[in-house]
This record gives structure tokens, C-alpha cells and sequence, in this order.
């Protein structure tokens, strides 16, 4: 395909059908931010409601991250190669029949269940959804689309606490995931009318299952061992063996990713300084808002005695 050509398919920044894609990325991947926050006002009501105590709480926050996290790399590898729209579309109704599930759980246990799936409908929302603005837009207009993606979705992270608070305060804390289907619906309408189809014609080979199956080894030993080691002890079977799984594990992933002739995260990268230190400094920043938006509703609601409005509020 010549170059110009290739520019007439692509679209403009201002043009009615970029907008479009735009509002179609920008909530997508937003239903996906908002899930990551909002559930942390609700915490103390649903330890309430499932009379639950703090390290199953954890695990309604960790079983969505750890899913996702794991999952993002082979999200975005199989959007290169079956297609962004395709993938997209298939996390935005994975994401919405998992927050349904979320919204319906009798018990605490289907709860962590269905956010564990609805972790993995984010990492094939998210990738795709950042990856479609790269691939329709023209050169020109791409820094001014992806900065209208993070800038609005930035909004929905942080609306996140307010609007969970509200919900709460005017429904249920199940509302905090059935808020998920009207917007996904909504969604997938604008993506399947106005997103164009695209692929990366420069892969080729299998996709690296190797590496993603390690990668969920990894993640879930880790985050299972520093979870549930304060509450059964850090010498207790269980999370003896799930540290020792992730400490094994870890020199397995880097050796393929090394060796594999389509790396699902191709090591090379990391010898850019700006990569590897936006990469760590992205690393501290999230593990403290992290930490902070688990621990401060918590505080707020049962020592402060703050509303779950009234927490949203102050944070």
C-alpha cells in the first residue's frame, strides 16, 4: 500500500469519526480505571454485608489487579495480531458480564471469582484500546488523540472514590459494578459502527503463551504469598510454596522472553534509561496510590466514621 493511500484511510484529530473512536477508547478504557479505584470505597461495606475481614478484602482489590496485570501483555499481542477492534470489543463484554457477576455475588468467595475475570477483560480492553488510536489516527494527530485517552481517562480514575461513594450512599455497593453494563453497552455500539479494524502486519509467529502462563505464575505466587503471609504466617505451606513458585518462576520468564522469537515483552526495551525509569517511577507512584486508596476508605468509614460519600469526597 503506498504511503498515501495509507494516509487517506487514516483519520484527523477533529473529524467527526475520530472523535468517535476517541469517546470509544476513552470509556472503555475507563470502565477499566474506574473499577480500580471505585471498588475501594466500597470495601468496608461489602466486609460488612460478607462479614468479611481485611485479607479477603485484599483479594477483591488484588484478584482484579492480578488478572490484569498478568494478562495485559497477551492482551496487547493478540489485538496485533487478531485484530485491535476485535479485542476491544470482545474486553469490553467479557468486562461487563464479569462486573454483572460482581454485582450478583451471593458470597465473598464468587466476588473474588468474578474479579479475578473481570481483571482479564481489562487487559484486552485497555491495550487495544490505546493501540486503535495509534493505528487510526494520522502521524500528526496521534499525540493529540492518545493525550485526550489518558487526560479523560486520568478523570475516570479519579471520579472513581466520588462515584462509588455516591452509589453506595444512594443504592448498593453492587451498583459499584452494574454501573458497568450501560456504559459497555453503549460502547460497544460506537465501536462497532465508528472504530476502523487494524492489525500490526509485522507480526509473525506464535503468540508467547510461554511467557504469559509464566507471567500469571509469577504474579499470582507473589501476590498470594504477600497477602495471605501476615494472616497464616510466613511459614505456612501455602505461602511458603507460592513465594518459592514466584522465586522460581521469575528467571524462567526473563530466559524466555529472551529466547523466544516473538517475546511478548521483548527484553531490549529496558536498556532505554527513560523507559526503565518512567517504568520505576510509575512503579512507586501506583504502589503508594495503591496502598492509599485500599487503606484510607477503610480508615475513614470504621475509625473516622465517615460515609461511604462522605470518605469518596475526601479523597
Amino acid at each position: 500500500m503506498s504511503e498515501s493511500a495509507e494516509a487517506e484511510e487514516k483519520l484527523a484529530f477533529g473529524t467527526r469519526r475520530g472523535r468517535w473512536v476517541i469517546a470509544a477508547t476513552v470509556l472503555g478504557s475507563g470502565i477499566a480505571s474506574l473499577d480500580a479505584t471505585v471498588v475501594g470505597i466500597a470495601l468496608p461495606t461489602i466486609g460488612r454485608s460478607f462479614h468479611s475481614g481485611v485479607v479477603t478484602l485484599q483479594w477483591v482489590v488484588s484478584g482484579y489487579s492480578l488478572t490484569l496485570a498478568a494478562f495485559l501483555l497477551l492482551g496487547g499481542s493478540l489485538g496485533d495480531r487478531l485484530g485491535r477492534k476485535r479485542m476491544f470489543c470482545t474486553g469490553v463484554i467479557w468486562f461487563a458480564l464479569a462486573s454483572m457477576f460482581c454485582g450478583i455475588a451471593p458470597n465473598a468467595g464468587v466476588l473474588i471469582s468474578a474479579r479475578v475475570l473481570q481483571g482479564v477483560g481489562g487487559a484486552l480492553l485497555v491495550p487495544a484500546s490505546l493501540a486503535i488510536l495509534q493505528a487510526s489516527f494520522l502521524p500528526d494527530d496521534r499525540s493529540r488523540a492518545i493525550g485526550a485517552w489518558s487526560g479523560l481517562g486520568g478523570i475516570a480514575t479519579a471520579a472513581g472514590p466520588l462515584l462509588g461513594g455516591y452509589l453506595i450512599t444512594a443504592a448498593s455497593w453492587r451498583w459499584v459494578f452494574f454501573i458497568n453494563v450501560p456504559v459497555a453497552i453503549g460502547v460497544l455500539l460506537i465501536a462497532i459502527r465508528h472504530v476502523p479494524e487494524s492489525r500490526d502486519p509485522s507480526t509473525a509467529g506464535h503468540i508467547d503463551f510461554v511467557g504469559a502462563a509464566l507471567a500469571v505464575l509469577f504474579l499470582a505466587g507473589l501476590t498470594y504469598g504477600l497477602i495471605d503471609g501476615p494472616g497464616h504466617g510466613w511459614t505456612s505451606p501455602a505461602v511458603l510454596g507460592s513465594l518459592i513458585v514466584a522465586v522460581a518462576v521469575a528467571p524462567l520468564f526473563l530466559i524466555a522472553e529472551h529466547t523466544a522469537a516473538n517475546p511478548m515483552l521483548p527484553l531490549g526495551v529496558f536498556r532505554t534509561r527513560q523507559f526503565s525509569g518512567a517504568n520505576a517511577v510509575t512503579f512507586i507512584v501506583y504502589g503508594a496510590l495503591g496502598g492509599a486508596l485500599f487503606l484510607l476508605p477503610i480508615e475513614l468509614q470504621l475509625v473516622s466514621h465517615y460515609s461511604p460519600l462522605e470518605s469518596g469526597l475526601a479523597l
